[in-house]
C-alpha cells in the first residue's frame, strides 16, 4: 500500500477548506459579537453589487468565479432576508438584474468599517505569511492551465492503458 503521508498534494484542498472555515467562523463570531446577522457567503455578491451596480446571476457568477448555482443560493438568502431585490433588465426584459434594496444599503454602510478593518488584517497576515495570496493566485493559475480534473484523467487513461 502507498504511503500519503508525507505528500502536500493530497493535503492542498483539506488544508484550503480547513482554512476557509476557520476564517469564516472568526469573522462570523465578528458579526454576532456585534449583534449583526450576517452570512459570510453574502459579501461576494454584495461587494460586487456594491461596485458594479445592479448585475445578473451570470455576471456575479463571472465576476466571483463561482458557479450560478452557489451565486443563485446566497441570491435566494440575501433575497429572503431583504437586503437584494430582483429588477428586469432594461434591455432584456428576460434578464433579471439584483439590485440593493434600502435595507442592503444600510447594511453595507453599517458593514464597511468593519469590512475595512477586515481587509487591513487580512493584509498584516497575508504579510506574516510571506505573501500567500500571491502563491494561491499563482494556485489558480496553474489550475487555470490544466485544472485537477484534466490531470487525474490523463493519469487514469495512463493507468488503464494495458503495460506490454
Amino acid at each position: 500500500m502507498t504511503d500519503l503521508k508525507g505528500g502536500h498534494g493530497a493535503t492542498i484542498g483539506a488544508q484550503l477548506r480547513r482554512l476557509s472555515e476557520r476564517i469564516d467562523r472568526d469573522v462570523g463570531r465578528v458579526y454576532a459579537h456585534l449583534g449583526i446577522t450576517f452570512e459570510q457567503r453574502w459579501f461576494g455578491v454584495l461587494n460586487q453589487i456594491v461596485q458594479n451596480g445592479p448585475m445578473t446571476v451570470g455576471d456575479l457568477a463571472t465576476a466571483l468565479r463561482i458557479t450560478h448555482v452557489s451565486v443563485s443560493q446566497s441570491l435566494r438568502s440575501l433575497e429572503a432576508a431583504g437586503y437584494v431585490r430582483a429588477l428586469p433588465d432594461p434591455r432584456d426584459a428576460r434578464r433579471r438584474r439584483q439590485s440593493l434594496t434600502d435595507e442592503g444599503e444600510a447594511l453595507v454602510a453599517r458593514l464597511t468599517p468593519l469590512w475595512l478593518a477586515m481587509n487591513r488584517e487580512a493584509e498584516a497576515i497575508n504579510r506574516e505569511a510571506d505573501d500567500v495570496a500571491a502563491r494561491l493566485d499563482r494556485l489558480d493559475q496553474v489550475l487555470d492551465r490544466s485544472s485537477l480534473y484534466d490531470r487525474l484523467i490523463a493519469e487514469a487513461e495512463v493507468m488503464d492503458k494495458p503495460q506490454a
